[in-house]
């Protein structure tokens, strides 16, 4: 065989072997596809996964049904996902705590959520708010401390699972003043919020957006926010650093994740597509009103992002001595 001959063979068995991946993608997706929420309903995992679905389901032409899978800190939902067949019919919303946290929090992972998972497009950010149940005789940051400091052991803080932004965010305040507060995990935003209302906890800094209308309505009174500046949907309350916590900042993102190995063509008709669904003029409105910062970008951008949350939370998990088996 001529070279020429045998270079032209060479071309169109490479070209025949792109073909079906682009059709793939081109034609994707011809069925329903499954958005797993690793979190109970209600949070603002949920919040936010439930949104985008609905413009989804818009932008791509088949319906996108939302699956809440709570449990083990989002790592049931997450690893349920990462074992999936890769082909784009099984995606996960997908907290930056799952990313910067779980993996220097649990010993036994039986996954790896940054080797395991495909960045597919980063949805919306926000910063936690501190949260106490109004029997809490605590109106500051500073009262709070002293109150704690005044009873050791005595009080507890709620968080929506082992190893999210929420429970890192009231370790980091734990373990920056030395306090003696027990930890109360739950599988979820919306069941740790319904208790602290009740009184079976004391506080939580839970998600601006799952806790924004309760604050509004008064069924529990926010001390401080945990972003850099201060939040633009509660702008009267103070930062954590106004509170007098210097270097206390604590910020959370979500994004959808494929599993490792989704064809890339079919990984950029999924970020095309939510780039539109992100942008639509009722997601940005219904975000904001939830009390989150709308952000997009593309993939790699996402995978960016996961990289900063390693560096960002993996020093504070470690320095915190949390663990879970």
């Amino acid at each position: 065989m001529k070279r020429f001959e045998f270079l032209s063979l060479m071309a169109v068995s490479a070209l025949s072997a792109l073909l079906p991946a682009a059709a793939q993608a081109q034609s994707f997706p011809t069925k329903p596809i499954r958005l797993i929420v690793p979190y109970a309903p209600g949070g603002a995992t949920d919040i936010i996964g439930r949104a985008a679905a609905a413009e989804l389901s818009k932008t791509l032409g088949q319906p996108v049904n939302v699956e809440n899978r709570p449990g083990a800190g989002g790592n049931l939902g997450a690893e349920q996902v990462a074992r999936s067949t890769p082909d784009g019919y099984t995606l996960l919303v997908s907290p930056s705590s799952l990313h910067g946290i779980t993996p220097f929090l649990y010993n036994k992972l039986t996954y790896d959520p940054n080797k395991d998972l495909a960045p597919v497009i980063v949805l919306g950010s926000f910063a936690n708010v501190l949260v106490v149940n109004p029997e809490v005789k605590a109106n500051s940051v500073k009262e709070l401390i002293a109150l704690i400091k005044s009873q050791p052991g005595k009080y507890t803080y709620a968080s929506s699972g082992n190893g999210s932004t929420i429970h890192m965010s009231g370790e980091m305040f734990r373990s920056m003043l030395n306090l003696e507060i027990t930890h109360v995990p739950y599988k979820g935003s919306a069941p740790a919020l319904t208790d602290l209302i009740g009184g079976q906890v004391n506080l939580m800094f839970d998600n601006i957006p799952s806790a924004i209308n309760q604050i509004r309505a008064g069924k529990l009174r926010a001390l401080a926010t945990t972003g850099p500046t201060r939040s633009s949907s509660l702008p009267d309350l103070p930062t954590m650093i106004e509170s007098g916590l210097p270097g206390y900042v604590s910020t959370a993102w979500f994004g959808i994740a494929a599993p490792a190995g989704t064809p890339k063509e079919i990984i950029a008709k999924l970020n095309a597509e939510g780039q539109k669904a992100v942008k639509s003029p009722d997601f940005v409105k219904r975000m904001n009103e939830q009390g989150y910062d709308v952000v997009g970008g593309t993939a790699e951008q996402m995978g960016s992002m996961i990289q900063d949350e390693v560096r960002r939370w993996g020093p504070v998990v470690k320095a915190s001595g949390a663990k879970i088996d």
